[in-house]
């Protein structure tokens, strides 16, 4: 299986650069497997496609500020993207421009009122001054994806998260869950539609580009999960009163089917889902536009069939949907 044969292009000014005010006014591009036959609605509608004793399962994961922006002795400005905390003052790390920087160079944060030392190619670390976790992040940013072309603002500490948010961890947002709203949850469980959270940590992983053609060879990075009893007594249910399991987010879809085929509720997956799958727990999936040749094109590929998203893909840039993180989403059932 070619890694190039999950390519289409997306015209630049499709890439959403800002949030919506009112998030449940995004377009839902919904997929019925079955019926093979794409539809076009508003997210706030999304309840009408969702019926009593549906379960619902969201990621409560939270987005931390992992952006630094430093400034090296001559001037140049640096970017550290804060990836995993490995010891007490020590993390991995995403550097730009990593060539120029050298071992042991300190880079100067907040106007030299700070410094974190280059500690390996992707490894940084920080000294005493910096009593805990909490304060070193109290000096970033939220990490918006780079094909945001612009820095982050206030507004991003609100939209770059979802309403549910609960757990820190996460160096990118769970952005299927970014469309609902307190109200829209309210109405799906006036509806007898059952939900419930599980947490994964949203990691480099996720994003991490695949590089070999073989899309076989690719391997994914560890992400921390954690499903909970509730979550799993729900799902029981769900199961004998022969209703449907909602996924939101690939994050969300990936946590479950480790639980599915690993028999894991928490710890670490590297679960990499591509055509030729066979899903255990999901019935449907909610989820954004996705980059091509990533690995979360390949999950919705896998979900609903190669030849059917690339026809909802092609319907969508042809009807001018925003793309990516702060773009439209798709309900695939």
């Amino acid at each position: 299986m070619k890694l190039s044969d999950f390519d289409y292009v997306l015209p630049k000014e499709l890439i959403a650069q800002q949030p919506l005010k009112q998030r449940d006014m995004a377009r839902l591009l919904v997929i019925e497997r079955a019926k093979n036959r794409i539809k076009h609605c508003i997210f706030k509608d999304i309840s009408d496609y969702l019926a009593k004793d549906d379960l619902l399962v969201l990621n409560d994961t939270k987005v931390l500020p992992c952006r630094l922006e430093g400034r090296r002795k001559t001037g140049g400005k640096v970017e550290i993207l804060l990836l995993r905390h490995n010891s007490r003052l020590k993390f991995d790390a995403l550097i730009k421009p990593l060539c120029r920087l050298k071992l042991g160079e300190k880079i100067s944060l907040k106007k030299g009122k700070f410094f974190v030392k280059i500690t390996g190619r992707n490894e940084v670390s920080f000294d005493n001054q910096f009593k805990s976790i909490n304060s070193i992040y109290q000096l970033g940013q939220i990490p918006l994806p780079p094909y945001i072309k612009r820095e982050p603002n206030n507004l991003d500490k609100n939209y770059y998260q979802t309403v549910y948010a609960k757990k820190e961890g996460a160096v990118a947002a769970p952005t299927a869950g970014l469309h609902f709203t307190k109200r829209l949850l309210d109405k799906i469980k006036s509806k007898g539609i059952n939900i419930s959270y599980i947490t994964l940590h949203i990691s480099y992983s996720t994003f991490k580009p695949i590089k070999t053609e073989d899309i076989t060879q690719h391997r994914m990075d560890k992400e921390y999960f954690s499903i909970n009893e509730k979550t799993l007594r729900l799902i029981k249910k769900t199961h004998k009163k022969n209703g449907r399991i909602f996924c939101v987010g690939t994050s969300t879809c990936r946590a479950l089917e480790t639980f599915a085929t690993r028999r894991k509720k928490g710890g670490w997956t590297d679960l990499f889902i591509y055509p030729g799958y066979k899903f255990n727990l999901v019935d449907g999936l909610v989820t954004n536009f996705h980059l091509p040749r990533s690995s979360l094109f390949l999950l919705v590929c896998a979900f609903a069939g190669e030849k059917l998203i690339k026809r909802a893909y092609q319907e969508a840039i042809e009807r001018r949907y925003r793309f990516y993180s702060y773009g439209d989403a798709m309900l695939i059932i």
